[in-house]
C-alpha cells in the first residue's frame, strides 16, 4: 500500500479514515531488549495493534481525561505532547472539560474503539491517562508507584517490586503490576474513590518512605537525580490531580514499539521478564492471559490500610 494512501477500518458503528498507514513510524533497529533485530513498524501496524487491543484497552481509559504523545514524524521526528483536543477532532469524540487557571482545557477521553483507532492515525503513540474519572476528577480511583531504576538494571526493579507488593500486602491492598514498556514498572492500587489526590498522595509517599527506611541503600524517594546515587526511584508523584500516567497495553515511543503491559504477580520471577518484554508484535497474547482478572474489581478505600500503616510505623 502507498504511503500515501488512505486505509478505512471499521470500528462498530463508525468508519475511520488512516491516512498515509505505510508511513514508517517505528524503523527498524535495536530491540526491545536491547538485543538488536527489530523490525519496523507503520502507522498501519500501530491502528492494527490498537484495534487487536481495544478490548482490553478500553477498560482502563473509558471515562479518563487523557494526555496524548504524539509523534507525526515517527519516533525519530519531534514529539507533542497534547492535552487540548483539537477542533478538527470528529465531533464524536468525546472531550472533557477540566478548569485550569485562567480558563479551562478540553481534554480527550476514549471511551470506545474507533476513538482510541483516531488518536492512532493522530500519531498519539502513547496515551497517558488520568487516575480519576470525568466523573469525579478530584478523587482518584487508582493510586501509582513508578519503580524508577537509576539505569537499566531490572534486577533492582524487580526486588523492589517484591518488596512493595509483600508492604501492600500487610497493609490489605490489592496490587497489579505493569512493564511500563520503558525501563522499569508500576504497581497499581485500586481504590475506591473516597480520598482526594493529597490524601491518597500522602499515604503513597508514606508508604515509599516505610519501604526506604527499611532498605536505605537500595531505595530512594529523592526526587533529584543527583541525590538518588545507584538506588532505585520510588516515585508517587503521579498520584496528584491533574498528573498521568502511561495506560496499560499504550505503546512506547521507544525502538521495537514496546508496550506499557499489564502482568501477574506469578511473572515476576520470570527470567525473561524485563520493563520491555512485550512489543505491539505480541502484547496482544499477553493480554489475552487477563493477568489482572478480578483485581480492578477489588477497590479498597485508604481509612483501613492508613491506620495499619500507622500501626507499623509506630
Amino acid at each position: 500500500m502507498s504511503q500515501d494512501a488512505v486505509r478505512t477500518v471499521r470500528a462498530g458503528r463508525r468508519t475511520v479514515e488512516v491516512h498515509r498507514p505505510g508511513k514508517v513510524l517505528f524503523p527498524a533497529g535495536s530491540g526491545p531488549g536491547g538485543d538488536g533485530g527489530a523490525g519496523e513498524y507503520t502507522k498501519g501496524d500501530l491502528v492494527d495493534y490498537y484495534r487487536a487491543v481495544a478490548p482490553f484497552m478500553l477498560p482502563h481509559l473509558r471515562g479518563r481525561p487523557l494526555m496524548l504523545e504524539r509523534h507525526p514524524d515517527g519516533v525519530d521526528g519531534p514529539r507533542f505532547m497534547q492535552k487540548n483536543t483539537p477542533d478538527h477532532y470528529p465531533d464524536w469524540v468525546p472531550r472533557v472539560e477540566v478548569g485550569k487557571e485562567g480558563g479551562t482545557v478540553r481534554h480527550t477521553v476514549c471511551d470506545d474503539t474507533a476513538t482510541l483507532l483516531h488518536l492512532a492515525d493522530q500519531a498519539a503513540l502513547t496515551l497517558h491517562r488520568w487516575l480519576s474519572r470525568t466523573g469525579d476528577l478530584e478523587r482518584p480511583d487508582r493510586m501509582v508507584f513508578d519503580l524508577d531504576p537509576s539505569g537499566d538494571d531490572f534486577a533492582r526493579v524487580r526486588e523492589a517490586a517484591g518488596l512493595l507488593s509483600a508492604l501492600l500486602d500487610e497493609l490489605e491492598l490489592p496490587s497489579m503490576l505493569m512493564t511500563t514498556g520503558s525501563r522499569g514498572l508500576h504497581v497499581i492500587v485500586p481504590l475506591r474513590p473516597r480520598q482526594d489526590f493529597d490524601e491518597v498522595r500522602r499515604f503513597a509517599r508514606d508508604v515509599a518512605d516505610t519501604l526506604v527506611a527499611a532498605h536505605p541503600g537500595r531505595l530512594t524517594t529523592a526526587a533529584r537525580k543527583k541525590d538518588r546515587g545507584d538506588r532505585l526511584y520510588l516515585d508517587v508523584q503521579r498520584n496528584a490531580y491533574a498528573q498521568t500516567a502511561v495506560a496499560p497495553f499504550t505503546v512506547r515511543a521507544l525502538p521495537g514499539a514496546p508496550v506499557a503491559t499489564p502482568v501477574s504477580w506469578d511473572q515476576l520471577d520470570d527470567p525473561a521478564l524485563h520493563a520491555r518484554r512485550w512489543t505491539v508484535a505480541d502484547a496482544v497474547e499477553q493480554a489475552r492471559t487477563r493477568p489482572w482478572a478480578g483485581i480492578t474489581s477489588r477497590a479498597r478505600a485508604l481509612g483501613p490500610a492508613r491506620r495499619r500503616l500507622d500501626a507499623l510505623r509506630g
